[in-house]
């Protein structure tokens, strides 16, 4: 039952933008910027970030989310470029020989409710995350892990099957406060709803559908932050953003390049144009009857795309071409098969694989129509643009390929999905959990032996000169038995009040542009 309802509540977070949207919840009308610009000035300083929309914050189950970075901590950290800093840890060690990781906590931690932050509540938060009952999308991470001990309050030592560097990646997620959460079902809990932490700042309000107001953590141990309030106000139409900026409602949101061009010589606005490791690409649902019959067809559809003009019409050319989920990394293997535009080739490999044109222009086989539909969650018009690009591409080839927007991502029962993912950090995460048989992240139920094997081996090296050669070997396969059409990665456009600073503008980001806030402790806004 647990699964179910964590089910539910995830498809209801993936398809509301996944990047978490909040605002006043004053009561206010929308249009009313006197009115805002005069609260602002009343509260302090204060941020309004344009985002999507929420239905949980809760780092242990929902991997998607710019707002976790804000309420939470973890033991590790990343910094501007990336690496693995202290957190909550100050220090940590590792055994070989035992390979266990003793990690040596901070005194000075308090969670936003007062309660001092110690050792239980690490293991608690690993605990909750490693129970299957909770089907926390981001477990995977975490199955190297055999055993927790908290021999004191300031002091956790984690052992592991095997030697796993990405673990400190994964240690950077947000600690819960075991004295608020033990005993309860943290599927269903209201703490989703009222999460604490012991981030730079609390929730102070949520007014559904219209925004989450957060205020400054006095107590934060690297210092009080220098913004008083963030407001993420809830809007998911990213053309709506960028008409809400130039009103004065939104001080900073992310926008899609065609956008963000009105922004270029504005006065009072910056346009940070920021790279990322954020990959868009066409899942292939192999659980649908129709893809778990023909899995011939992402490897061969894969040649109808044309990626460029998708990066030029789409992207205004703030991306590149993709080919594999490690592109943008030092993992990347240059020399796979890359599925350049090849239209005629498509239609030969359909034709050398048993499909035969009908009379209605389209193909079939065995009776059955090549056609399916590729699904678009609302608010994200590149995902749509793009979908409306492959579809026609598709089209042109003999494919009856139509476009949707749904309300609610169905994983098990679409054809298709405008899908992203992407890490700038170890390679382990976002392939492990999204190409491995089972993993949380697999929504497209694609399965591959040889691809497991890599990974599990790749995942329990240490060193990148160990780990290089998997990896590439890992995307060679990949590039055999397709999940995905990889299209483009994608350039994060954010569009700022130019008083607005300590944005770190060269940090490579993450999916969805995640990881702008990685300091929003240091930020100020100038008079």
């Amino acid at each position: 039952m647990k699964k179910e309802i964590l089910t539910l509540l995830l498809a209801a977070s993936m398809t509301a933008a996944l990047l978490a949207g909040c605002g006043s919840g004053d009561g206010k009308e929308k249009g009313d910027t006197k009115t805002e610009a005069s609260d602002k000035e009343q509260d302090g300083k204060t941020l309004v970030y344009g985002s999507g929309d929420y239905t949980n914050i809760n780092p242990a189950l929902y991997e998607h989310g710019e707002i976790n970075s804000l309420i939470f901590a973890g033991l590790t950290a990343h910094d501007a470029e990336d690496k693995v800093v202290p957190a909550l840890a100050e220090s940590w060690e590792w055994d070989e020989a035992s390979k266990t990781y003793t990690f040596y906590l901070r005194k000075d931690v308090k969670f936003h409710d007062g309660e001092t932050f110690t050792s239980a509540d690490v293991k608690f938060t690993l605990d909750t995350i490693m129970d299957p009952d909770n089907a926390s999308e981001i477990a995977s991470n975490y199955e190297d892990i055999t055993s927790i001990e908290t021999p004191d309050d300031s002091t956790v030592k984690i052992t592991l099957t095997a030697p796993n560097v990405a673990m400190l990646d994964y240690l950077t997620i947000g600690i819960l406060p075991k004295h608020l959460l033990e005993g309860k079902d943290i599927v269903t809990d209201d703490f989703n709803r009222n999460p604490v932490g012991c981030g730079p700042y609390k929730l102070v309000s949520w007014d559904e559908g219209q925004s989450i107001t957060l205020e400054k953590f006095d107590d934060f141990y690297l210092g009080a932050p220098k913004i008083d309030k963030v407001v993420f106000k809830i809007v998911e139409d990213t053309q709506a953003r960028a008409l809400q900026l130039k009103s004065g409602e939104l001080d900073l949101a992310q926008i899609t390049p065609k956008d963000a061009e009105q922004f270029e010589n504005a006065d009072g606005f910056v346009v940070d144009i920021m790279k990322t490791a954020d990959y868009r690409g066409i899942l292939y649902n192999f659980g649908s009857e129709f893809f778990g019959k023909h899995r011939e067809l992402p490897n061969i559809l894969s040649y109808a795309i044309d990626r460029q003009s998708i990066v030029d019409s789409v992207l205004l050319g703030h991306g590149e071409t993709a080919y594999s989920p490690l592109q943008m990394g030092p993992y990347n293997n240059p020399d796979i098969e890359k599925y350049e535009y090849d239209p005629e080739k498509a239609k030969q490999l359909l034709e050398e694989n048993g499909w035969t044109m009908g009379s209605d222009g389209y193909y079939e086989k065995d009776g059955e129509q090549l056609a399916f539909t590729i699904s678009n969650g609302q608010g994200d018009q590149v995902r749509i643009d793009m979908s409306n690009i492959c579809a026609q591409n598709f089209q042109d080839i003999g494919v009856n390929c139509k476009v949707e927007v749904v309300a609610e991502t169905d994983w098990a029962n679409q054809d298709a999905y405008l899908i992203g993912w992407g890490s700038p950090f170890d390679p382990d995460d976002h392939t492990y959990k999204v190409f491995g048989t089972d993993k949380g992240a697999n929504y497209s139920s694609y399965s591959n032996a040889k691809v497991d094997e890599l990974l599990q081996q790749a995942r329990e090296l240490e060193t990148q000169e160990e780990r290089l050669p998997l990896y590439k070997e890992f995307q060679t396969e990949l590039s055999k038995d397709l999940p995905y059409t990889f299209i483009a990665y994608i350039d994060a456009m954010y569009v700022s009040k130019d008083n607005i600073t300590g944005l770190t503008k060269d940090t490579v980001l993450g999916h969805h542009g995640v990881g702008i806030f990685w300091n929003i402790y240091d930020w100020d806004i100038t008079e």
